[in-house]
């Protein structure tokens, strides 16, 4: 018989009201309500920088159902502020498990809730946009919880990536993960760490020389530029242009992350000073990030594309990709005026999936062809990257 749990609530900035139990921590949690709607991946989820500030609802009904193992992880920590389910499955099967998802959730410190109707809750965000929310299993007084929400800031303005951004340089060396023996090589995830000064040389054993720009980064892009051959280095987000470009590197990768691209100045300036100097290639917030510092400009998505099955079509072949999305923002690619081309679209809203300069080594996709969770269809474009490098 399932444990009967304290009751919480959720309840949205526009005063709409979900009841249902608690699980995971509890107390309140207040953020950006968002859909995802990938039926499995819920721990990369959890643990992907780029939903900082967000309360993440799964359109899957059951969640946990495979439990929690410890190499599922996209970060060493969770980032996200609440998590929504309809169903938190307590006994999970699946021989890599090593925990349950409320127990994870617990051990992070992740206020959650589960039993209300996730079907209504995606009708309800995908009509009126994504809104600011709050679960709270402590205060269950509705007006109390509305102010709460309303008061909150917007995900417009604010710059998150320098809350999620490693705080010193590092190298990193793991690879993809394979069923029989694992990660390869198996070391330490974030590898030793690096000293600014010494320049790369470039090619070599390592192969091509990749700066990689910690917006909020996830650890399968990194085993992915491993996977094709790169000698892969990881810099702060506020790192500056000059430093990067005395570490001689083949080429500078920007990487996925959350908030507002906008709001993230430092980053356009440094980018913009790299641009025809160094191959750069450029994932979700460093795809928008790499389309303002070519002086574009980019807005808010009525409820953003969250989940592993988006459509897109990359025009330079014309094949159909499904997709791993998170993101709340697109480029406006009329806004840079030629400057660049349209290389990639979403095939249900034709916003902008992924750009290239019309003259110089530099493209970006704005979905997650590393996956995790998702579908696999785009990795051709980290050998895209190295191809680009080894043309520069």
């Amino acid at each position: 018989m399932k444990k009967q749990n304290k009751k919480a609530i959720l309840v949205l900035a526009d005063g709409t009201i979900f009841e249902g139990s608690s699980f995971g921590a509890e107390g309140e949690a207040i953020g950006e309500v968002v859909f995802n709607t990938s039926m499995s991946g819920y721990q990369e989820v959890l643990t992907d920088p780029s939903y900082k500030g967000q309360i993440v609802a799964m359109t899957y009904t059951q969640i946990g159902n495979y439990g929690i193992d410890e190499e599922d992880i996209e970060s060493n920590k969770l980032w996200l502020s609440g998590f929504i389910v309809k169903e938190n499955c307590n006994y999970p099967s699946n021989w890599r498990s090593v925990g349950t998802l409320d127990e994870y959730l617990k051990r992070n410190n992740i206020v959650s809730i589960e039993g209300i109707d996730t079907r209504v809750l995606t009708k309800h965000l995908r009509d009126n946009g994504a809104m600011n929310g709050i679960i709270s299993s402590v205060d269950l007084n509705p007006a109390s919880l509305i102010k709460k929400a309303q008061k909150f800031p917007s995900m417009t303005g604010l710059d998150l990536a320098k809350e999620v951004t490693c705080k010193e340089p590092y190298k990193w060396n793991q690879g993809l993960w394979d069923i029989e023996s694992g990660y390869a090589p198996d070391r330490n995830i974030q590898g030793q760490a690096l000293h600014i000064n010494p320049p790369f040389s470039k090619g070599g054993k390592g192969g091509f020389k990749v700066i990689a720009y910690d917006f909020g980064i996830k650890f399968n892009i990194l085993r992915n530029l491993i996977n094709v051959g790169c000698d892969v280095s990881i810099v702060p987000a506020s790192t500056p242009a000059e430093d990067v470009l005395r570490m001689n590197p083949d080429g500078v990768f920007l990487s996925n992350g959350p908030g507002d691209p906008d709001a993230v100045t430092y980053a356009i300036e440094n980018v913009r000073k790299l641009i025809g100097k160094k191959p750069i290639f450029g994932i979700c917030l460093g795809h928008q990030i790499l389309g303002l510092a070519l002086g574009g400009k980019t807005y808010k998505l009525k409820f953003g594309h969250h989940g592993g099955n988006q459509p897109v079509m990359d025009l330079t072949t014309k094949k159909v990709e499904i997709t791993c999305q998170n993101h709340g923002f697109a480029v406006d690619m009329g806004s840079l005026k030629g400057i660049a081309e349209l290389t990639h679209i979403n095939l249900n809203d034709q916003t902008v999936e992924g750009l290239a300069h019309t003259k110089l080594p530099l493209f970006s996709v704005q979905y997650h062809p590393e996956a995790s969770p998702g579908p696999h269809d785009s990795s051709y474009l980290f050998q895209r990257f190295v191809d680009m490098m080894e043309h520069a």
